[in-house]
């Protein structure tokens, strides 16, 4: 029986002892970075049942790609702690899983664009977070030319104007639907109440992460990751509060602590006006909103790009848009945020909420 052992604990020996002595001294860079749960660390035994085993990616120089993919399926041994080598799962067919290619071309399919020739906004706004996170935060066992390390340590968090326009973005999605959960409550829609606070939930918890410059991996993973954020200590108790609240009165009052704590994260960091964290009723209405607009206004106000300032605020690709479909689909996110980003056609920001009834 193989033993059990983390992907990331597998991988590395996989490449030092088996894959290192097959490319020699031809210049690599070898990491386990990409799709799979063993990459951001979250495997268990569960993930050992499908698509799991010895694997990693290689990235070569163009011309020395064939000789080195050759050299890899002629030396690969059958087994390797235990594990066959050679697998499949679904509809992807038995094979050795060392990926060989040039780091660009890699990152193309990955991201939708070749991050070694720098980025534009519209690419960065069109990038996945998922996408992001495994990219740059899967382990790396070797990288000589240090090509690799280069392309990660620019990719490990937006620039500041685009951390800004992301931010008012997410302050933005809040402030749209935190009215909603006391007026379902009110017209007595306690599911819809509660279907309106776990989507907040899901938008702070996002706002966490951005607020910590980390990427929140997609929903499977969000609860694990956001578990490791300094903020969760004091926002996670909050937010299950709300969660497992039954009536309106504790999940109101258990957001508008969660809204408070993030808002003093957020004055903290200093990259904005300071802003008074202090829920506030919603106008005339009795229920509590927090400061979400006056957080926009001061994350726009510190934005130097004035292209960058004007766009209407649906974020980047994750921030407007979950289809799963659509963001495994990189070409396609850069059409669709290219689209809502128009140049020629810029929107005006949206109002705090469409309908007030």
């Amino acid at each position: 029986m193989a033993e059990q052992i983390p992907g990331r604990e597998l991988a590395r020996g996989f490449y030092h002892d088996v894959v290192a002595p097959i490319v020699g001294g031809r210049p690599h860079a070898a990491a386990l970075i990409g799709f799979g749960s063993d990459v951001l660390g979250f495997d268990d035994a569960r993930s050992t049942d499908h698509g799991w085993g010895p694997r990693l990616q290689l990235f070569v120089e163009p011309a020395a790609a064939a000789a080195v993919s050759r050299d890899i399926d002629a030396a690969l041994p059958e087994t390797y702690r235990g594990r066959p080598v050679r697998f499949g799962w679904d509809d992807v067919p038995v094979g050795h899983h060392v990926e060989i290619a040039p780091l660009g071309a890699w990152l193309t399919t990955r991201l939708g664009v070749d991050p070694t020739h720098g980025l534009r906004t519209l690419d960065w706004l069109a990038m996945p977070h998922q996408r992001l996170a495994e990219v740059t935060q899967g382990p790396v066992f070797h990288d000589a030319p240090g090509v690799l390390a280069r392309v990660r340590s620019g990719l490990a968090w937006y620039p500041q104007p685009v951390w800004l326009y992301v931010l008012a973005s997410q302050w933005q999605r809040i402030s749209q639907e935190e009215p909603f959960v006391g007026r379902a409550s009110e017209a007595r829609d306690e599911l819809g109440s509660r279907r309106g606070a776990a989507r907040l939930a899901r938008d702070i918890m996002r706002l966490c992460f951005m607020l910590e410059r980390r990427y929140p991996p997609y929903m499977k993973w969000l609860g694990t990751a956001f578990s490791r954020l300094q903020c969760a200590a004091d926002v996670a108790p909050a937010l299950e509060r709300a969660l497992a609240a039954h009536t309106f009165a504790e999940r109101e009052t258990a957001l508008a602590a969660a809204y408070r704590l993030v808002g003093e994260r957020q004055n903290a960091l200093g990259i904005t006006p300071r802003v008074d964290p202090e829920p506030r009723r919603f106008y005339g209405r009795p229920f509590l909103v927090s400061a979400a607009t006056e957080f926009v206004t001061a994350c726009r106000s510190r934005i130097d790009d004035p292209r960058l300032r004007s766009l209407p605020l649906v974020g980047s690709i994750d921030q407007f848009a979950d289809s799963t479909d659509l963001l495994t689909r990189p070409r396609t996110t850069s059409t669709v945020v290219a689209a809502l980003i128009d140049d020629d056609n810029p929107a005006s920001p949206p109002s705090r909420h469409e309908d007030q009834a």
